[in-house]
């Protein structure tokens, strides 16, 4: 008989469902389910808490790079949206011509509208303000192979150390915003291997800059954490 501080009031709380899934992971012991809830959080927590650290570094990183394709007297790249996101077109498995590119000039289109003051209308906005409100889901797809020789040959490979391959990187990250995307919506991470995402997430960090990596490494709670898992 479940004890009380793991009564039915659980499901109410977290849903029949997302509870489920830790009963789950706990082989059907209410207590260790809501022990390895709270780990969940702590883990969470300890991971965004790494990611933001990462991703503010790779932005910032790549925000340089594409400044290289600037044209002296040119206006920033977050202000030329077709130029380095023209139109790129390729056969869908449905037959249809699709704009690879589409997404990411709306993301872009979409990030300065948000950072336009709403005081001043049709002003420009500050780059740096452009550049903080894309999302993850922005720089990781620019380093996918249909990005190799429009943006990886000519800007994005100066974002990391010398030698540093595309593949690589868009590895590391693509398993990073799966990742990210989990713990932003507070979904369950205990059938997730945490502790191979955290080697890609200091790996991702070194290639980008070997003191980043460090104090990543440093500051991070997640080794900690990690280790105690409810069990």
């Amino acid at each position: 008989m479940a004890a009380a501080g793991a009564g039915s009031w659980i499901e109410d709380w977290l849903s029949v469902p997302r509870f489920a899934v830790y009963l789950q992971a706990a082989n059907q012991d209410r207590e260790l389910a809501v022990a390895l809830y709270e780990w969940n959080t702590a883990i969470s927590s300890a991971f965004h808490h790494d990611l933001a650290h990462l991703e503010v570094g790779l932005r910032n990183a790549y925000a340089r790079a594409l400044s290289r394709g600037v044209q002296p007297g040119g206006q920033h790249w977050v202000f030329q949206a077709h130029v380095f996101f023209p139109p790129q077109m390729t056969t869908a498995a449905n037959g249809r011509l699709v704009d690879d590119n589409r997404k990411s000039r709306e993301q872009l289109a979409q990030a300065v509208r948000k950072a336009t003051p709403v005081s001043l209308p049709g002003t420009q906005p500050a780059p740096g303000k452009v550049i903080a409100e894309l999302n993850f889901g922005f720089w990781r797809y620019l380093t996918s192979r249909r990005q190799h020789q429009p943006l990886w040959v000519p800007y994005l490979h100066h974002a990391f150390v010398p030698g540093t391959a595309r593949p690589v990187v868009d590895g590391h990250a693509a398993r990073l915003h799966q990742l990210r995307n989990r713990v932003a919506h507070h979904e369950s991470l205990t059938n997730v291997d945490l502790a191979e995402r955290h080697d890609r997430l200091l790996a991702l960090a070194a290639l980008i800059s070997p003191s980043l990596e460090a104090y990543i490494s440093r500051n991070s709670s997640c080794p900690r954490i990690l280790a105690e898992r409810p069990r």
